[in-house]
């Protein structure tokens, strides 16, 4: 929840006062999607007065922020951006209403607003409305924002929690995928709603463990391993929490976090299993029925939609559906031909409950297995020897005709992903650095790879059919032209904690080109 807005609506007054009246001295990055901001009250010639740093992290897998007094430039490797806004003093903080996102206001209408959207985040420099420049170009949709309609209305009240059908997440869609996975149940009326906000407006500020990973919360949850009253102390003891998780915890927290979720999901379908075997166990079965019809020939009119008849299995009368244009016998004979049904039902049932039951208790075994490991060397050997992660030798007896859509255009072979993980596939283990890779702009689709052939350039019919089938293969299908990125492989990078089928670009060119199938 270190992003997340109920967080930025407690630190954005904190940090207003920390920054209100002093001034930008510089701004850097030094290290690749980071950026660091340099404030003080008046340059000296040895020293600026009264010093405070904002680092701004927007890793596509972590973004993040830590306030230091003191911080050392880098001599080297390090670039000045933004500087319209040196010696600009600052004027506030703005937090924008129910948004990841708040904004450092400068005097003479500039403001640098902090983008916190996950693979998305950026910082974004406005002049009054328009934005200026980016810190991550490749952004560019952020291009468009304007920035008085950045905050976003949303009717929060009691009447509106009815009309979404007590759907919390319609009207609170900043409260995050933890609150709304360990609150599920406060958070369907509106009492119980109110109360978790009322908990977010006026927090404790907690650095937890929860599912194996390093967290800020503002509720108590997991494992709580701090607790902070101040919103500046709370986000940096996160920051260097989260930085210190070594290789061997980053490792062990991924796998068990698959494999919890494995177990959570074989947990549900055994319940689910019980529970219909228990249904099937409380009522009477067909075969029975069938018996009971057998001993009550006498009893049933012809005819009969429905009757009562005394069950002599429970000492109860029951009610027996009955179908009109058939005898009481027949009837019994449609009984008993269901009993059969019945009984290769809750055979299969036994059989799934037991293979489940062996699945669980493997996951069990190898997640106190994981936990116990503290050398990275010992938890790789065991993921290996228990198949727990794919081999990248794999691919050698796996043809990819088979896992891919496939065609060949001029003697060259195209490949297009079918899906999110097998995009994922596609672009990350079956690719070659000098391959072409295509992808409709701004829209879901395939990944499109157009294999290098050694020595040989790539025709321009053959780079167009590749476009062609990108756009095809995507939701941009039925446009007439549609915008296609192409780059090189080796300029497409999957940074770790991605969703699956998003990668990012280093480069890029767009085509315009009809889809075609």
């Amino acid at each position: 929840m270190h992003n997340n807005y109920y967080f930025l609506k407690q630190l954005t007054p904190r940090l207003s006062e920390r920054l209100e009246g002093l001034q930008l001295m510089n701004c850097w990055s030094q290290e690749k999607d980071e950026l660091v901001l340099s404030f003080a009250a008046a340059r000296g010639k040895l020293k600026n007065y009264k010093e405070f740093y904002i680092k701004i992290i927007v890793f596509p897998d972590f973004a993040g922020l830590y306030f230091s007094d003191q911080f050392e430039r880098a001599r080297k490797n390090s670039v000045d951006l933004f500087e319209f806004l040196n010696d600009k003093q600052v004027l506030g903080v703005r937090q924008f209403e129910n948004e990841r996102s708040f904004a450092i206001e400068f005097e003479e209408g500039y403001s640098l607003m902090v983008k916190m959207f996950g693979n998305r985040s950026n910082v974004v420099l406005f002049k009054d409305e328009a934005v200026i420049e980016l810190f991550h170009h490749k952004l560019v949709a952020d291009n468009a924002l304007i920035y008085s309609q950045l905050d976003r209305k949303i009717d929060q009240t009691e009447a509106a929690f009815e009309r979404a059908n007590r759907e919390a997440r319609k009207l609170y869609p900043t409260l995050g995928k933890v609150i709304n996975e360990n609150f599920e149940d406060e958070l369907k009326t509106w009492s119980g709603l109110q109360g978790i906000i009322e908990k977010l407006e006026k927090p404790t500020f907690y650095i937890i463990l929860l599912d194996y990973e390093t967290r800020l919360s503002l509720l108590p949850l997991g494992e709580i391993q701090q607790t902070h009253s101040d919103p500046i102390e709370a986000i940096n003891a996160f920051y260097i929490a989260h930085s210190r998780t070594d290789t061997l915890g980053r490792e062990k927290a991924d796998i068990l976090r698959k494999l919890n979720k494995e177990k959570r999901q074989t947990e549900l379908y055994l319940k689910e299993a019980y529970v219909r075997l228990d249904l099937i166990e409380n009522q009477a079965r067909h075969e029975e029925v069938g018996h009971i019809i057998m001993a009550n020939l006498h009893q049933i009119p012809a005819r009969s939609e429905q009757i009562e008849l005394f069950d002599f299995y429970r000492n109860a009368t029951i009610k027996v559906r009955l179908k009109v244009d058939l005898s009481p016998q027949k009837n019994a004979e449609n009984y008993y031909r269901k009993s059969k049904n019945e009984k290769i039902e809750i055979d299969k049932i036994m059989e799934n409950i037991d293979n489940r039951e062996s699945i669980l208790a493997t996951l069990n075994e190898h997640v106190a297995a994981i936990e116990a490991f503290e050398l990275l060397k010992h938890l790789r050997n065991y993921l290996k020897a228990k198949k727990l992660v794919e081999s990248k030798n794999n691919n050698q007896n796996r043809d990819p005709h088979k896992l891919f859509r496939f065609e060949n255009h001029e003697g060259f072979d195209i490949f297009i992903g079918r899906n999110a993980k097998n995009n994922d596939l596609l672009t990350q283990q079956f690719s070659f650095k000098e391959d072409l890779w295509f992808h409709v702009r701004d829209a879901q689709g395939s990944h499109v790879l157009l294999k290098y052939k050694a020595g040989k350039t790539f025709p321009i019919p053959v780079i167009e059919r590749a476009a062609a089938l990108a756009a095809w293969h995507s939701k941009k299908r039925n446009e007439g032209l549609a915008a296609v990125i192409m780059t090189k492989k080796k300029f497409v990078r999957k940074p770790k904690g991605l969703p699956e089928g998003m990668v990012v670009l280093d480069r890029e060119e767009v085509l315009m080109i009809e889809p075609k199938a």
